[in-house]
């Protein structure tokens, strides 16, 4: 796209699409590269502006994430957050030393110089601090704006250079006026005009899709997911019935999810083909309790079916896929830990005839894949569909995946949704989990001994960290009698209270 661009140069940090999602809030086109991204490869993007994230390392040791010390002789407007203000420091002549006191979290912080990007602020602010080392003398031509009571140097500028940097992190929301500081850095330094939008993003990928395919078949697997939806209702804008729809149903979804995905894509121009495929996945999950093995049986099962259908449209060459940004930063970031390999990234399916893929929401993050999907017409239950993983309910059974107990978690989980959308609980994620543990109770007057579920929900702003939710008693306690009363094979309903970290959003 042609848009205004500030690149974010990758150093590990944890918050790395947060500064650049923050960015794009701002309908400025943000993108995400490696740190060590050679000068050259730069100055032919020719961004408005760099942002050095921050980083695990200290800048002095061994084997640290650099750049060219030639990156701020370019002109271009820089902001260093955290390690990458100690970076900046470090190469420009500056000493990163170890603190004497670390500081970790919210800390008072005062400003103590004029500088863009407190303009409009009050002297005293509240900023997320989270370091082991910092600036004890700045690079010649700069000044010290900020301090801490243990940390002298919170934050340093170069006006002459437009070279800005900070301790702290302004791109969370435990940070006081961090979005105003990012975004006086965006538009008063390096002189955004806002030209990044989602129906600017929505009129190019059709443009290229329609370049790129022509008058051939493309065919995309459908999961019922925001991504692939939105990527469905895109691509049917764009070429129309070209488009071949195939939506594996492994009977692993939700309640009546299956019905309502193929309900949402009824008016669309496109081809739906539903493949009713449970039973077969069932049978592949016999007897299998480990999750990881569960997740490669349904991963290698949904190709070979997909596979299946798809050879009957013969030897179809593009293959569309609903890959995000995420998607893409977290397979392969380089100075960070790789989090999770994405299925869809990586290349073409092995041993398929397929040999382009489209993806045209490949640079996207999920609040801007949401937002196309809601100007493309697809209904809010998708589009705010909430956050569900790729093997779907087989990972929220503890233990082996049978028809029984797929049908007692349905039920369970759909009374709890029921529930909580009903009470207007505000809560990012909520479902249940059905555990392989049981537990004596009783019905009547009789003994039973039946299962133990949990029912789980957080609150999240980007599902890096969670916290989780305090639903109001009355409404667990209200999902809790209709579970025990209408769903068989539940003795025990438990509510998980565990944030991330220690533990993860899902079970397993």
């Amino acid at each position: 796209m042609n848009n205004q661009t500030v690149l974010v140069l990758d150093f590990g940090g944890q918050y790395k699409e947060l500064i650049a999602r923050r960015i794009r809030e701002m309908h400025v086109l943000s993108i995400i590269k490696s740190g060590d991204m050679p000068v050259d490869e730069i100055k032919k993007m020719n961004p408005i502006g760099i942002v050095l994230t921050g980083g695990p390392n200290s800048v002095y040791g061994e084997n640290a994430p650099t750049c060219d010390k030639a990156l701020f002789e370019l002109g271009i407007p820089i902001l260093g957050i955290c390690y990458g203000m100690q970076l900046m420091a470090y190469k420009l002549g500056g000493e990163v030393v170890s603190c004497n006191v670390s500081e970790y979290g919210k800390i008072d912080t005062e400003i103590t110089g004029d500088c863009v990007l407190f303009d409009g602020m009050d002297k005293k602010q509240v900023a997320l601090m989270s370091h082991t080392d910092y600036v004890k003398t700045v690079p010649t031509g700069f000044k010290a704006v900020a301090k801490t009571k243990d940390c002298p140097t919170a934050a340093m500028a170069n006006d002459a250079k437009k070279l800005y940097a900070v301790q702290f992190h302004p791109e969370v929301q435990h940070t006081e006026n961090g979005k105003e500081m990012l975004r006086n850095f965006v538009f008063g330094v390096c002189g955004a005009t806002g030209d990044y939008t989602m129906e600017g993003y929505i009129e190019e990928q059709i443009k290229l899709v329609r370049e790129t395919v022509g008058d051939e078949t493309v065919i995309l697997g459908l999961s019922g997911g925001v991504d692939s939806s939105v990527v469905a209702a895109l691509l049917s804008k764009a070429i129309g019935s070209q488009l071949v729809c195939i939506f594996v149903d492994h009977g692993l979804m939700r309640k009546n999810e299956g019905d309502d995905v193929e309900a949402a894509f009824k008016p669309f121009d496109l081809r739906f083909i539903r493949v009713n495929a449970k039973d077969r996945f069932l049978e592949k999950l016999k007897g299998v309790t480990d999750p990881e093995t569960k997740r490669k049986i349904i991963g290698a099962e949904f190709i070979k079916v997909f596979e299946d259908e798809s050879k009957k449209f013969g030897n179809v060459k593009f293959l569309a896929q609903g890959t995000i940004y995420p998607d893409v930063i977290e397979s392969g970031a380089k100075n960070s830990a790789n989090i999770k390999s994405h299925h869809n990234v990586g290349g073409l399916p092995k041993n398929m005839s397929f040999t382009t893929l489209v993806e045209p929401l490949r640079g996207l993050f999920k609040d801007e894949v949401r937002q196309i999907g809601k100007k493309l017409g697809l209904p809010d239950k998708l589009v705010y569909r909430q956050p569900f993983p790729g093997p779907g309910l087989a990972v929220r059974i503890i233990g082996e995946i049978t028809e029984e107990k797929l049908n007692i978690l349905k039920e369970a989980d759909a009374i709890f949704t029921y529930e909580m959308e009903k009470a207007n609980v505000g809560a990012s994620q909520y479902f249940a989990v059905l555990t392989n543990m049981r537990s004596v109770g009783v019905m009547g007057d009789f003994r039973t001994y039946d299962y133990i579920l949990a029912l789980r929900a957080v609150n999240t702003s980007d599902f890096m960290t969670a916290e989780y939710c305090k639903v109001p008693h009355e409404v667990l306690e209200r999902a809790s009698s209709r579970i025990s009363n209408e769903v068989d094979g539940v003795s025990r309903i438990v509510y998980d209270i565990s944030g991330k970290p220690p533990a993860t959003i899902e079970w397993e």
